[in-house]
């Protein structure tokens, strides 16, 4: 059967899982990180908690990683898989990250995903407190009202990009060769050198031509690696 490439989360996780997912990428959560999962899934289901599940916590962890490590974002992979989201209030905010970040170019387009008025954070008493301390300076413009001091910006609350390179092999990669498909495929050949191509483009999001690509590159090194003196 031939590799059917698809840009949408597989699975959009929630609970225990999720809290495992945002720690494996360097998000200081008291739980135990559940390995090297993907980037751009957890990035996406954290907004599902943070604006369909109000939870403001989450929401503001979020922010802060995306301040410390949009740079090693795989920008196209996050954009295809936000415009499937149908929740108006999940496509707002990465609407307002778009306009946020958007000296980071690569994230523009985030901000046509939303086109219509602009979402109260809150559900309730966004208004009054806007009225009271005025809007969060990060979201001035935005798709996205949000009263300043309700999401918190605390650096502690996430991982520096060293540490969290030395964490997550996929992100490691993406500091190594840029926020790419390839580098993401590249994580996965050394976490499992058996994957076939399907596989590999299946799990990185990829196309089977790039995956194809990383495993012939991947066995060359492997091989040349024996060789050496």
């Amino acid at each position: 059967m031939a590799h059917r490439r698809t840009l949408a989360s597989r699975e959009i996780l929630t609970g225990d899982a999720l809290t495992q997912a945002m720690v494996s990428i360097g998000m200081n959560f008291a739980a135990v990180p559940m390995g090297d999962t993907n980037i751009e899934d957890t990035l996406i289901a954290a907004s599902i908690a943070g604006m369909e599940e109000d939870d403001l916590r989450v929401l503001s962890v979020l922010v802060t990683w995306l301040t410390v490590h949009h740079a090693w974002l795989n920008a196209d992979r996050l954009y295809r898989a936000v415009r499937e989201q149908t929740a108006p209030r999940v496509r707002a905010f990465w609407a307002a990250v778009g306009r946020w970040l958007q000296k980071d170019r690569r994230l523009v387009r985030l901000a046509q995903l939303h086109d219509g008025d602009r979402v109260d954070l809150l559900r309730t008493g966004t208004a009054f407190h806007i009225g009271r301390h005025g809007e969060d300076a990060r979201f001035i413009g935005s798709p996205l009202l949000v009263p300043a001091g309700i999401l918190r910006d605390r650096r502690e609350d996430v991982m520096a990009p060293r540490d969290l390179a030395a964490r997550h092999r996929g992100y490691r990669q993406r500091v190594q060769m840029g926020p790419t498909y390839r580098a993401d495929m590249w994580a996965a050949m050394e976490g499992d050198p058996l994957l076939s191509p399907a596989e590999l483009a299946r799990r990185a999001y990829g196309s089977f031509a790039t995956a194809w690509q990383v495993k012939r590159d991947f066995a060359c090194l492997r091989d040349s690696s024996r060789l050496s003196p």
